[in-house]
């Protein structure tokens, strides 16, 4: 047995702010010891931090198999400990796509040993093509609990009504339910857009994607969710109607939730005047209303979860010109720092949008977004508040660069992570 006790901070968690170490085990990958004046066989130093249950990402492209040119499980789990989740949910655009038993194998057995809990989501139809149901019952027996056809969205309402009905008869061993994520995107509103349609698209001659194409998606499975009683996950919430529609669904009772992505709460439409293509992202950069109905969703608890939407790129491919490139930004990493610089939310209310609620949507919640109690697996992440840092996408651990962030000077970074009790991040260092 050798333990680690992370010694000097403040512990933050769903139990509220306290001052006591942490002593964790390795080999149980438990806590172990909650109090004062702790040692253990090795120190991590928390002094000016804050310990708080490790973060959980819904939505990551690790683009293991097919693309690992732009990235790795193993590097997406590496910049994933650096940014502080200990459980991320790998989407199934991959090639071949995460859609049957033999890929999601492959992506388990290529995840032993990552940095972080790797937990493949299938796509709800074959090849995210909207013709077959993917078969969700034998793979919830492998472990998924949730089901996107990522970056396309299921476009028949008929499919997608038959799936939410299919996913709600399957029982789970574990209890948990089987989540429909959905990308709202209408593909005949969004045809070949490449920025979000309003006066910035037409000053810059690009083509338009208008709010419209993602609304219309969230009123349909909204409806769904009310004729099926099975519930949706929102993707990447980008308008306000969007958040309008969700708030009021579940104002009504529905069990819905909704997650947004850093991006959308901090940079407009008018950052694509510049014709970069890190601005290229999909749904697109909106309006200033839409941001500021987006941030006040995530406050009124309409918005469940900040999810990095960490989508990386070969450079050759984001060099391309604006509505050439394809869209995206790498995310894993300066999701907290952006929040913390950029948002007007204190820690207390940030900490629940990267834990436990994402954990508990999931289907995570018995080993991630625990309280940091004797017993509770140790899924740590220690957070300086304070650090200051700048965003240099090729200095990030992913193999993409294609940071919308790039340049950014942030304030707060995670400086340890403890991943089933072992240290995967020391000092603002990811373990080799």
């Amino acid at each position: 047995m050798t333990t680690t006790a992370i010694t000097g901070g403040r512990i933050l968690d769903q139990n509220g702010e306290r001052s006591g170490d942490v002593l964790v085990d390795d080999q149980t990958g438990q806590i172990v010891e909650v109090g004062p004046s702790l040692s253990g066989d090795n120190n991590l130093d928390a002094t000016g931090c804050l310990v708080s249950p490790g973060f959980v990402d819904l939505h990551a492209d690790l683009c293991q198999p097919g693309r690992e040119a732009a990235e790795t499980i193993e590097s997406g789990s590496r910049a994933a400990a650096l940014g502080g989740y200990t459980a991320v949910v790998a989407m199934p655009a991959t090639d071949p796509c995460i859609d049957n038993a033999v890929v999601v194998a492959d992506v388990l057995a290529a995840a032993e040993g990552a940095l972080c809990d790797v937990r493949p989501a299938a796509a709800i139809s074959v090849g995210r093509e909207g013709a077959e149901l993917a078969p969700m019952g034998e793979l919830s027996s492998l472990g998924v609990r949730m089901f996107s056809d990522h970056g396309r969205g299921v476009q028949d309402a008929g499919f997608m009504r038959r799936a939410l009905q299919y996913a709600g008869s399957i029982e789970t061993g574990d209890g948990a339910p089987l989540v429909l994520a959905q990308h709202c995107s209408d593909a005949s509103l969004a045809r070949k857009g490449v920025m979000h349609e309003g006066e910035w698209s037409s000053k810059l001659g690009l083509a338009g994607l208008p709010a419209e194409a993602e609304e219309l998606m969230v009123m349909r499975d909204i409806s769904l969710v009310r004729m099926t009683g099975v519930g949706v996950h929102f993707q990447q919430l980008s308008t306000a109607g969007s958040v309008a529609m969700v708030r009021a669904a579940k104002a009504g009772g529905l069990p819905v939730t909704a997650e947004v992505s850093p991006h959308h709460l901090t940079l407009t439409d008018q950052a694509c005047a510049t014709f970069d293509p890190r601005f290229r992202l999909d749904p697109p950069l909106r309006t200033a209303s839409d941001v500021a109905a987006v941030r006040e969703g995530l406050l009124d608890g309409t918005i469940d979860a900040i999810a990095t939407d960490h989508a990386p790129h070969v450079p050759d491919a984001k060099e391309r010109p604006f509505d050439q490139a394809p869209p995206g930004t790498i995310g894993l990493e300066t999701t907290l720092g952006i929040a913390l610089t950029e948002l007007e939310i204190p820690l207390t209310d940030l900490l629940p949008l990267l834990s436990w609620q994402p954990a508990a949507i999931a289907g995570l919640a018995a080993e991630h977004g625990r309280p940091i109690d004797v017993g509770s697996p140790a899924n740590v992440a220690v957070i300086d508040p304070e650090h200051r840092w700048t965003v240099r996408g090729t200095e990030l651990a992913s193999r993409a660069s294609n940071s919308a962030f790039e340049g950014h000077t942030l304030t707060g970074k995670v400086r340890h992570t403890i991943l089933h009790g072992s240290p995967v991040v020391r000092d603002f260092e990811a373990a080799r």
